[in-house]
């Protein structure tokens, strides 16, 4: 199916479509280049804060499998109307506490505020 999608050509795209990576690094300057990444799965324990704590790693190790260090995060998520949103923030604290584990290994960079 990917084959079919249309595709453009940027000097700047290091890492790109092409290379079924799992981040997409992008040049910013000569010495500086941006690695996205965002993964969408179905959750994989019942515990809220471990499945995002799960997600935000699995994203994490793909920036740095690139090379890369983590200083801001994308979260995506789709959720029911109807479902208990306790289990929400604890998902989403799931994942800010593992961002916030990374930036305790970059000193110097934005903290974490709760």
């Amino acid at each position: 199916m990917l084959a079919t999608v249309p595709r453009w050509a940027d000097e700047n795209v290091l890492v790109g479509f092409d290379t079924a990576d799992d981040a997409g690094v992008y040049k910013l300057s000569p010495e500086c280049a941006l690695v996205q990444t965002v993964d969408f799965f179905t959750p994989i324990v019942d515990d809220p804060y471990t499945y995002g704590a799960i997600a935000a790693t699995n994203s994490l190790s793909d920036v740095y499998a690139m090379g890369g260090r983590p200083i801001s995060a994308l979260s995506i998520l789709a959720w029911p109307p109807k479902n208990d949103e306790s289990d929400l923030v604890a998902i989403l604290k799931g994942g800010a506490d593992k961002m916030h584990e990374a930036s305790l290994l970059h000193p110097g960079r934005a903290q974490h505020r709760r």
